[in-house]
Order: C-alpha cells, then structure tokens, then sequence
C-alpha cells in the first residue's frame, strides 16, 4: 500500500513539474534568450563570441589530435567526422550542467524578492546554454555531410531529447545542492573534468575491448551512452536497438530515477532557498 501511495506521489511530482514548465514555458524561453545575451553583452562582438569559443576550440582539438598527436581513435573513418559529434554533445552537456547547476545562486533575485515559479530556474540556464549547443550540432552534422556521412536523423533527434531528459534530471539535484552548499559548484566543476576524461569524447571505446568488465561500466554511464550515441548516428549502428538496447533501458533507468531522487531534494530544500541566498 506504503509503495503504491508513493508511486502515485512521485508521479504526481512529475506531472505537477512538467504543468510548471508548460504554463511558464515563454517565460522561461525569454529569460534564457535573454541570460545567453546577457553573458556577451558587454563586448563589440556581442552573443558571436557564444559560438566562436567553443567552435575554435573543437577545431584546435582536431588539429592538435589529427595532424600533431596524430591519433587512431577514430579508426577508418575521418577523424573530424568521429571526433567533432562528440565533442558537440559533451560540449552540450558540461555547459548546461555547469550553468544550470549555478543558476538558482545567479538569479537570487527572483528568489528573493518577488513570487516566481523556482522549479523554472535551472529551465532558463539549459535554455540559454542550448542556443550553443544546437549551433555546434549544426557544425557536426554539416561537417560529416561534407564528408558524406549524413547522420540517421532519426537517432539525432532521439539522442538530443534524452540528452535534455538527463540535463533536466541531474541539474534537478545539482542546482538545488549548490544553492544550499555553494562549494558543492566547485566540486562539481572538478567531476565534469573527470567525465570529460572518463568519457569517450578523444579517445575510442574500443581500447577497452580487452577489459571486457571496464568496457561494460564503461557503457552503463549516461554521459558515454550520449556522447558515443551522438557519435554513433553519423558513423555507426542504432544505439536504441540491435545489440544496444540493454544499455538504453540502463540509460532511462539511471535517468528516471536521478530525476525522482533530484526532484525530492529540490522541493524538499525549496524552502530554504531564499534564506541561504
């Protein structure tokens, strides 16, 4: 009975989550247009340096792995066309995470001083983070064209919407933890760099075919099963199906409930956000 009530709770939550995010959803959009604008405005180039940073930063990457480091990760296949996918959704991802994460603490004024929906606020920081990250998917996808290998669109789609799925669900957690402990922001920044190594973004899982039970873990953490299955719709087989789809059902698994755990801290710490800000 006890597990049934908190199903329907839980459930509840959720619902009462997403009818947040819908009836504010212009708001939401216009204060992340204008939090992505904000962040340049005091330079002459504006929100371009918003999409030139990361994009020379992708192509010194590839510069320096291909032709200095000349690296076999990318195996037959072009190494700008293997790399530059995944490095466009880790971009994607450490991004939002990291802003999302701080957003609570960066717009403490609606918290403080006037009756704003809360549960919007880590919304407006993935949104503002995503108008980069859809512009380095663009980069990808037209960059692989070039090379003929035209993504399964399909699988791109697909890929984006659990990408955000699990931004929504982590930062639910994070953002309400750094707002209460704000030192937790600078652990975090070091975990990212973490993931970003242990991920497969410069390096090809495949090195790992000889550690069959490293390479299993390996494919069981969210950030791999975006960042290979981005990767994977230009130059590979269908992460959703065929052999991989015990490591889909993982990936929901991990994301559903980070979402429930992350949804109880939050409101349950709600109430505590104005005072600690």
């Amino acid at each position: 009975m006890y597990k049934n009530v908190g199903k329907i709770m839980r459930g509840k939550q959720f619902m009462e989550f997403i009818k947040t995010i819908f009836t504010n959803r212009k708001l939401a959009f216009s204060l992340g247009k204008n939090d992505f604008k904000n962040r340049f405005a005091n330079t002459s180039l504006g929100s371009i340096w918003g999409f030139l940073q990361p994009f020379v930063f992708m192509i010194t990457y590839v510069i320096v792995f291909q032709y200095i480091l000349k690296t076999g990760s990318a195996g037959n296949d072009p190494y700008v066309v293997w790399f530059l996918p995944g490095m466009a959704m880790w971009q994607c991802i450490n991004d939002t995470i990291l802003n999302a994460s701080n957003s609570i603490r960066t717009y403490s004024y609606l918290v403080k001083k006037v009756v704003f929906p809360v549960d919007i606020i880590p919304i407006i920081s993935i949104i503002a983070s995503s108008f980069v990250a859809l512009f380095l998917f663009v980069v990808a996808i037209v960059v692989g064209c070039i090379f003929h290998y035209v993504p399964n669109f399909l699988q791109v789609i697909y890929i984006i919407i659990a990408a955000y799925a699990f931004m929504i669900a982590f930062t639910r957690f994070t953002s309400a933890v750094t707002t209460l402990v704000p030192d937790f922001s600078q652990l975090l920044g070091i975990l990212m760099q973490l993931f970003f190594w242990f991920t497969p973004v410069v390096w090809n899982l495949s090195m790992l075919e000889n550690h069959p039970t490293i390479l299993a873990i390996m494919k069981c953490m969210p950030f791999n099963y975006l960042v290979s299955g981005f990767r994977d719709s230009f130059i590979s087989s269908n992460i959703v199906t065929e052999n991989n789809w015990v490591y889909t059902i993982i990936f929901w698994v991990i994301t559903i409930v980070m979402f429930v755990w992350g949804n109880y801290i939050f409101k349950k710490s709600k109430k505590d956000f104005a005072d600690v800000l």
